[in-house]
Formats: structure tokens, C-alpha cells, sequence
């Protein structure tokens, strides 16, 4: 499989799945601008394991939900590189609650990081992309965003958001040579779900048909699929990683 010599820019990828994505694309020679919120040891450590695979790699810093953050980092980026042609919207969080209990702030913080983040960063980035003709935009949707999860009423809606988001913009996009995707895992081994009770986690697993949660590196390749110049006829798509789990 053969991936273009393209900068890649993979939001939230100091850990889990964004940073097996990031180490994924490095490991193959290609640029990868690695990102965090903020400047973090964690985010630092993800950054010296990218740069031992693609030392011209580098990393950025700003918070996702705030529009005016995003359009000066998108605009350091540009200026340094020119264009971003391969972009993985994969930050995200979540923020379990029952909906009757759920306040607004639950909901606000959910909706802005993992839609808002994601449309502003595509909004800055896209006009380069355009220019270039040629461009792969993946959004990390969720399983979630199709079957729904108890207590996930905002976290789910989200997920689904960026489905539709992704069928909607790759319609528009296609004449201009950009694919637009969304990849969406089912339950992955991550930090995320290591404070997760043992009990609940064991009977989720028991409804996975394989058996098993997803490594990060089983999304990731994924991701490096569908930025493949083999992947140029699949856009407006949405891909369930999920072990069978629907």
C-alpha cells in the first residue's frame, strides 16, 4: 500500500488511537504534525516517538473549541507547510452521564470538542487542500453514533453529527479530488476506558462477536487505508471497526 508524500495533521494525537494513527503514518517516512490541547509530557513523549520514525515531524498546540485559538494555529501550520493534505479529525472526549441528569455544561463541552473542534479545523484547513486538488479528510466518529449507548445521549449524538458531516462534505468536495471519510471504532483499548469496572467492561466484551476490544493499531490501519492513493474511489463513507459489535 502506497501513501502519497503528503503532511499529515492528526488532531487529540498524544494518545490512544490519534497517537497509533500518528505513529502509523511515521513510521512510513511521511511528515506528521502531531497535536495536544496543550504542551504536556504526555504530548511530548508522543512527539520523540513520532520524530524517531520522521524526524522532520513536528507538533502543535491549541484548544479545538476555541475558534479563534484554531485559525492562528491552522495559520502557523500553513504558513510553515503550505498545505495539509491528509487530515485526521480525531480529537475527542467523553462525558458519561444519564440525560435526565445531564446539564448543559455536559452537553456544551461534548458538542464543542468533538463537532465544533472538528468543523473548525476542517474550515481552516480546506482551502489549501482545494488549491492543491488533492486531499484526504478523515473524521473518528463512533460506533456510538449508530447504535447509541446508555448514558452517552450527548456523546453519541455527536458521533452521529460527524457522520453526517462527513457524507454532506465529501459530496462537495469530490470535483476538487478530496475524499472525505469517517472511520468508526467500536471499543478500543485505551486510557480511556482503563477506569472502567472490570464487571461492566468483561459484559460489553461478551456482546463483541471476536471476543475482544480493538487494538489502536487496528483503527490506525484503517486510517492509513483510506489516505492510500488505492483508497481514491471511497468517500462519503462510513466504517465501522467494530469487531461485530452493532
Amino acid at each position: 500500500m502506497k501513501i502519497r508524500e503528503h503532511i499529515v495533521f492528526i488532531t487529540g494525537s498524544s494518545r490512544g488511537i490519534g497517537r497509533a494513527i500518528a505513529l502509523g503514518f511515521a513510521a512510513r517516512g511521511y511528515t506528521v504534525i502531531v497535536h495536544a490541547s496543550r504542551q504536556s509530557s504526555e504530548a511530548l513523549q508522543a512527539l520523540g516517538r513520532v520524530k524517531r520514525l520522521s524526524s522532520k515531524s513536528t507538533a502543535v498546540y491549541f484548544d479545538i473549541t476555541d475558534p479563534q485559538a484554531v485559525e492562528q494555529g491552522c495559520a502557523d501550520i500553513l504558513k510553515r507547510f503550505g498545505s495539509v493534505d491528509i487530515l485526521v479529525n480525531n480529537a475527542g472526549i467523553v462525558r458519561n452521564v444519564l440525560f435526565t441528569k445531564m446539564t448543559t455544561e455536559d452537553w456544551d463541552i461534548v458538542m464543542k470538542t468533538n463537532v465544533y473542534g472538528a468543523f473548525y479545523v476542517t474550515k481552516q484547513l480546506l482551502p489549501a487542500m482545494i488549491a492543491v486538488g488533492w486531499g484526504r479528510i478523515l473524521f473518528l466518529s463512533s460506533i456510538s453514533g449508530v447504535r447509541g449507548d446508555y448514558g452517552q445521549t450527548n456523546y453519541a449524538t455527536s458521533k452521529a453529527a460527524l457522520i453526517g458531516l462527513t457524507k454532506s462534505l465529501a459530496k462537495e468536495v469530490a470535483k476538487h479530488g478530496i475524499t472525505v471519510n469517517a472511520i468508526l471504532p467500536g471499543l478500543v483499548d485505551t486510557e480511556i476506558l482503563r477506569d472502567v469496572p472490570t464487571a461492566y467492561m468483561e459484559a460489553m466484551i461478551k456482546q463483541i462477536p471476536l471476543g475482544r476490544k480493538a487494538k489502536p493499531e487496528e483503527i490506525a490501519s484503517l486510517a492509513l487505508y483510506l489516505a492510500s492513493t488505492e483508497a481514491g474511489y471511497i468517500t462519503g463513507a462510513a466504517i465501522p471497526v467494530n469487531g461485530g459489535w452493532m
